[in-house]
């Protein structure tokens, strides 16, 4: 007999909620012995980060949230800026420390899930199950056995693609000497950033107060930065676009998402399923994956709960993934203008239905009124060259450098690049 039922690979957000699903007893189902397998502190843990996403309604996880707001703005490189409702959601953020706080509480308190720190080194495919090898802190192996395998750890490298741009940012978590920030509101692209050569930035401003706000600069393009070019690119926002004057920097973040069309597998072996970012719930076009993460491990839950085989659905539906694949291939082509294109479908297109959209949940009719809101031609071209283009391997960069340690208070002028 399996040791456990279930082995959860990984306690990152996808690993510690379907740890979190399966936790407890629900009347008629299941309860599935559940062993959490979470890295050792060091390089294979991921530092603090923090998750978005929208939703209406209350949520699993609304205990974690840490701020939500209703209204989000865009700004083009020069004009008004557009604002708009996105009632009835709500744009939510997550850090990642008071997930794993929340997750962590009530785990201690379930019989069924225990968790378990060591380091995966190989997952092997044996008859009604599988074996992970693991090696603990103190360097000793085992092997534990169990009947399920959902793996959500880091992919090394893509599955050969057409297209992979890298969404890339560095940002600051900061304290103002004076109210600059409008708390009901977020920056969710202004692109009053220097454009890079190839692809296109923007900041991004979640104001959690007047005096508060995490600060940051991302880019969508083919590589990344070094450590000082990101911080060089925050300074300039900070200092040049926002103007915040004299601030405390409180802590940072900096991370890399793969945005390809390449399909991720979700099944690695007979019994061994990927969930989370390793099986496609990141959605392209977006970088987003918290939302698309709940939706597979809700089912993954319900499928253990009812006895039945647990394959990971799809995060996102084919039609939503094949418009990301033309909607790569013309911004890593240049074949659009990135901040025009994305400044055109915020201003004609009201907001809340375009947030269903890049969550995959409007209609055949609502998508194509939003693509007659593209550069049409273009995007036409690309729809009929995608086809012709091969699919090629890409290595993802190294995890990002470590964030400098916050800065103290200090004006503007005394800072250097």
């Amino acid at each position: 007999m399996p040791e456990a039922d279930v082995a959860i690979l990984g306690a990152g957000a996808a690993g510690l909620s379907l740890a979190h699903r399966l936790a407890g007893r629900v009347p008629g189902l299941r309860t599935p012995s559940v062993v959490l397998v979470d890295a050792p502190p060091g390089p294979l843990r991921p530092p603090p980060r923090t998750w978005c996403y929208w939703t209406s309604g209350p949520g699993r996880f609304d205990a974690a949230v840490r701020a939500e707001w209703r209204r989000l703005r865009v700004r083009p490189p020069a004009g008004a800026p557009v604002e708009g409702d996105i009632a009835p959601l709500r744009y939510r953020m997550i850090r990642s420390d008071d997930f794993e706080r929340v997750v962590s509480l009530d785990l201690a308190r379930s019989p069924n899930v225990r968790r378990l720190e060591a380091t995966v080194e190989a997952v092997e495919d044996v008859p009604g199950g599988a074996h992970v090898h693991l090696r603990e802190p103190d360097g000793r192996t085992r092997a534990l056995s169990a009947r399920w395998v959902l793996d959500s750890r880091p992919l090394g490298s893509l599955p050969a693609a057409r297209t992979v741009l890298l969404q890339h940012f560095h940002g600051w978590f900061v304290r103002t000497e004076r109210p600059v920030f409008d708390p009901a509101a977020v920056e969710l692209m202004d692109f009053r950033t220097p454009q890079p050569a190839d692809g296109l930035s923007f900041g991004y401003v979640l104001p959690t107060g007047p005096c508060e706000a995490l600060v940051e600069y991302t880019e969508f393009s083919p590589r990344t930065l070094t450590p000082d070019r990101y911080e060089a690119a925050v300074r300039h926002y900070a200092d040049e676009v926002l103007r915040l004057g004299e601030r405390q920097l409180v802590a940072a973040e900096t991370g890399v998402i793969p945005m390809t069309d390449a399909p991720v597998p979700r099944q690695t072996g007979a019994s061994v399923f990927r969930i989370g970012a390793a099986g496609g719930a990141t959605r392209p076009a977006t970088g987003y994956t918290f939302a698309g993460l709940q939706r597979q491990t809700r089912a993954v839950a319900d499928a253990l709960r009812r006895g039945r085989r647990p394959m990971p659905p799809a995060a996102h539906p084919a039609r939503s993934r094949a418009m990301d694949a033309v909607l790569l291939r013309a911004l890593a082509s240049g074949r659009v203008d990135g901040p025009e294109l994305f400044g055109r479908l915020f201003a004609h297109v009201p907001m809340e239905r375009l947030l269903r959209f890049l969550d995959g949940n409007t209609r055949l009719y609502e998508e194509l009124a939003i693509g007659l809101r593209t550069p049409v031609g273009p995007m036409l071209r690309t729809v009929l060259e995608l086809p012709r283009l091969p699919r090629r391997p890409f290595d993802l960069p190294a995890p990002p450098h470590p964030p400098a340690p916050p800065a103290t208070a200090r004006r503007p002028s005394t800072e250097t690049a």
